[in-house]
C-alpha cells in the first residue's frame, strides 16, 4: 500500500519474514530520506544537490571500505551497510535512486513517455530489484516483470498526485501527451477537468494498468510471502487506478485514496489472483 512520501513500499509488512524487516526498513529509510532531500523543505536547489552528492560519497565509501566506512558515516548509512553487507545487496540500485532524486531537483518537465519511463527505471525499479535480491529471487527472468510492477505503481502514483506535483512546480505528464489531447500547462494550473483532461487521464490510466498487468505474473510465480506481498501491491495499484476512474479523472478536487472498502477489495483480489496462462 502507498506510504506517505515514498509510495508503494512494503515497509515491515506482516508478510515479510522477520529476518528481512531490518534490511527492508533500511532501504526504505534511504529512499525516503533522499526523496525528502529532493522534495521537502525550503532548501535551494544547490543545497539539495550538495546533500545528495554527500549521499553519493557515502555510497562510494561503502563500495571501497565496506563495514569500515560506517565509522565516518551518519547512522542512516551505518544501518544500511549492515543490510548491504549482510545480504550481499548490489550498490547500483542505490546509485540509481540517487540519480532519480537528483533529477527531481533539476528537471520538472518530461517531453515524452520514453523520458518518463527512464526516470521510473531509476526512481522505482531499483526498489523491486533490491527486494528480489533480499528474497533470493533475483534473476534475468524476474527483473523485467518486477520492473513493470514498479513502473506501473509509479505511474499510478503520478496520476494520483497531479495536483500535488503541480504545487511543487513539477509535471510528470509528458508534454507530447498533453499536446495530443489539446491540453497545456495552464489547464493543470486551472484544475480544468473537462473532456480533454478526462481523455488524457483515461489514456494514462490505461497505460499504467497495462504496465502493471505485464508484470503481474511475477506475483503468482514467486512462492510464499513474497508472492502474497506482490499480489497485494499489484492489486493496490490497480485499485488506485480504479479510484481515479471512479472520480471521473478529477484528481484536482481530491486525491484518490484507498479506504476500508478498497482495502477489502484489494485483499479479495489478492486471494483470487489469476493464474498465469499455460
Amino acid at each position: 500500500m502507498p506510504i506517505d512520501h515514498y509510495e508503494n513500499f512494503p515497509v515491515a509488512s506482516l508478510l515479510l519474514p522477520a529476518r528481512l524487516r531490518e534490511p527492508v526498513e533500511a532501504i526504505y529509510t534511504f529512499a525516503r530520506s533522499t526523496d525528502d532531500i529532493a522534495d521537502e523543505g525550503d532548501a535551494t536547489a544547490e543545497q539539495r544537490l550538495k546533500q545528495l552528492d554527500a549521499y553519493r560519497g557515502a555510497l562510494d565509501a561503502i563500495g571501497t571500505e565496506g563495514v569500515a566506512a560506517a565509522r565516518g558515516l551518519p547512522p542512516l548509512f551505518a544501518r544500511l551497510i549492515r543490510s548491504i553487507i549482510g545480504h550481499n545487496l548490489p550498490l547500483k540500485p542505490f546509485y540509481d535512486l540517487l540519480d532519480a532524486f537528483r533529477q527531481d531537483v533539476t528537471k520538472n518537465r518530461y517531453e515524452d513517455f520514453n523520458e518518463l519511463a527512464d526516470y521510473c527505471r531509476r526512481s522505482a525499479n531499483p526498489v523491486g530489484r533490491l527486494l528480489l535480491t533480499l528474497y533470493g529471487a533475483a534473476s534475468l527472468e524476474n527483473f523485467p516483470l518486477s520492473d513493470c510492477i514498479c513502473t506501473g505503481l509509479q505511474l499510478a502514483n503520478f496520476w494520483q498526485d497531479v495536483a500535488l506535483d503541480w504545487k511543487k512546480g513539477r509535471i510528470y505528464l509528458p508534454r507530447q501527451d498533453l499536446a495530443r489531447f489539446g491540453l497545456q500547462e495552464e489547464d493543470i494550473a486551472a484544475s480544468r477537468c473537462d473532456e480533454r483532461w478526462q481523455a488524457l487521464l483515461a489514456f494514462e490510466v490505461a497505460r499504467a494498468r497495462a504496465t502493471l498487468a505485464a508484470g503481474a505474473p511475477l506475483a503468482r510465480r514467486l512462492p510464499g510471502r513474497i508472492g502474497w506481498e506482490l499480489r497485494l501491491i499489484v492489486a493496490g495499484g490497480l485499485r488506485i487506478l480504479k479510484r481515479i476512474e471512479a472520480a471521473g479523472y478529477d484528481v484536482f478536487a481530491h486525491r484518490p485514496q484507498l479506504g476500508l472498502v478498497d482495502k477489502l477489495a484489494v485483499t479479495w483480489h489478492a486471494l483470487n489472483y489469476p493464474r498465469p496462462r499455460a
